[in-house]
């Protein structure tokens, strides 16, 4: 037992337990070597309370800055100017939404999403969810491996299929991490994020976009949804944005504090992760609006082909299409985020697979072993691909965004159980959603089905994003 957990805790952790027969079981905690093993100041104030707090949320928010995203970001603004900031907006809030939701189940229960869909459903139930989720994880994998072997490929000219063995190695960082504490991935999973942000926060500046077009884009526009490319790009950035595996992960981390599990610790656990939720997806809420506003300001209006990551790595240093900004070292720091932003993912994915693995289905092995199983199953298929179709950048990029179109297919599997789980009284007690965020919550899984339907259609029917 990690010697983080102390018999106090775990006393305390029972009797939590005992009290909430309907998520008692058998099985351990959620990733049980890291739970309830970042300390807590005591007698503290609230601003070194909520540093101590922050943390779980900067890895939920690298699922929303993803290679996915940018491709959808900067071909939308690239495409169609500033019009769907807007669907970034909403997009965001609605992430800002299921995901409290997601950290709420885990804190007041003391079990992530996978473990509460394990005990509520039969046992057929519970294996077909844990399949899709296990293909959700795996696509949302192989979106972060291609994202990081190109952005090697484009920095030091890295044949891809060897970029994609390579990027296997933050797996060994992880492993190395988890061992000298939670607290140092958050650090660098942060640090990436900052890195991310000022290299496209610079970006935009030179870009000197137009402001008045690009406040007015924040407001929703009819054009959208009547425009099929539009609403197709708005669909991918949907897709996307709000993804199935950041709420099992949410649902676990979380439980990484040393709150005292008594009603009112949790209470104070709810309070802070939703601050620290809130603040970190707004960052990433921004990243996204970058993407879209350096597409937008550099792109629009040009006959440009802007659908690659290689095209906008070569657009950014070419005087033609972005004019006089244009220079290597803007296409270096371009590379340089996409590599920062495929090794966050990576990290968060890899904890995503081991606590739907555990979860799930109970499975307990080492440690080295299940990250090593869930990184060869994301890189295979990138390497048959790279194998059968050459090391060339489109063909892997093809393959990325039939992942997202899977994510699509996988993301009311998620939302749905979280939105019964968390609106359950016998479950969640004064924690549990108040009517409007229960109906608010229900429409949202509606409509993105619905949107997922017609984004599946269009994908099949030969219409291409970006």
């Amino acid at each position: 037992m990690n010697e983080g957990i102390t018999m106090g805790n775990l006393t305390s952790i029972k009797q939590s337990s005992q009290q909430n027969k309907t998520f008692s079981s058998k099985d351990g905690l959620s990733l049980e070597e890291v739970n309830n093993t970042v300390s807590l100041p005591k007698n503290a104030g609230f601003w070194r309370k909520l540093a101590a707090y922050s943390g779980p949320g900067a890895l939920v928010a690298v699922g929303y800055m993803d290679p996915g995203n940018w491709i959808t970001s900067i071909a939308g603004g690239a495409q169609f100017g500033y019009t769907l900031l807007s669907v970034i907006l909403l997009s965001s809030l609605v992430a800002m939404l299921l995901q409290v939701m997601a950290a709420k189940l885990g804190i007041v229960t003391g079990k992530d999403l996978a473990q509460a869909q394990r005990e509520s459903c039969s046992k057929p139930v519970a294996i077909t969810l844990w399949i899709m989720t296990e293909l959700a994880i795996m696509a949302t994998d192989i979106a972060e491996v291609i994202g990081g072997a190109v952005a090697l490929q484009l920095l030091f000219k890295i044949p891809l299929v060897v970029g994609v063995l390579i990027t296997t190695l933050d797996v060994l960082l992880l492993l190395l991490l988890t061992k000298v504490g939670f607290r140092k991935i958050e650090a660098i999973v942060f640090t990436l994020i900052a890195t991310i942000l000022i290299v496209f926060f610079y970006e935009v500046l030179l870009s000197s976009p137009s402001i008045g077009p690009m406040l007015k884009g924040f407001i929703p526009s009819v054009e959208i949804a009547t425009n099929t490319g539009m609403l197709l790009i708005a669909l991918g950035i949907v897709g996307a944005t709000v993804m199935p595996h950041n709420l099992y992960l949410h649902s676990s981390i979380v439980q990484t504090r040393q709150y005292d599990r008594s009603l009112e610790g949790k209470r104070e656990a709810v309070r802070f992760a939703k601050i620290d939720s809130h603040f970190q997806l707004t960052i990433a809420f921004v990243i996204n609006c970058l993407l879209l506003v350096l597409g937008a300001a550099m792109f629009f209006g040009t006959t440009s082909d802007l659908g690659r990551f290689t095209d906008l790595y070569n657009a950014l240093s070419d005087n033609a299409i972005v004019g006089a900004v244009a220079s290597p070292l803007l296409s270096t720091l371009f590379a340089v985020a996409l590599l920062a932003s495929g090794q966050n993912s990576t990290i968060t994915g890899t904890l995503s697979g081991q606590i739907v693995m555990e979860g799930f289905i109970q499975m307990k092995i080492p440690g080295w072993l299940r990250r090593i199983v869930t990184r060869l199953l994301a890189i295979i298929p990138v390497i048959i691909c790279v194998v059968i179709f050459g090391d060339r950048e489109n063909a892997v990029e093809e393959l990325l965004l039939y992942t997202q179109v899977f994510l699509s297919v996988a993301l009311p599997f998620a939302i749905i159980p979280l939105t019964i789980f968390t609106s359950d009284k016998k479950r969640m007690g004064e924690f549990a959603n108040p009517a409007w965020v229960k109906y608010l919550s229900w429409t949202i899984a509606i409509v993105l089905t619905v949107l997922n339907i017609f984004l599946i259609y269009g994908t099949f029917a030969g219409l291409e994003i970006g």
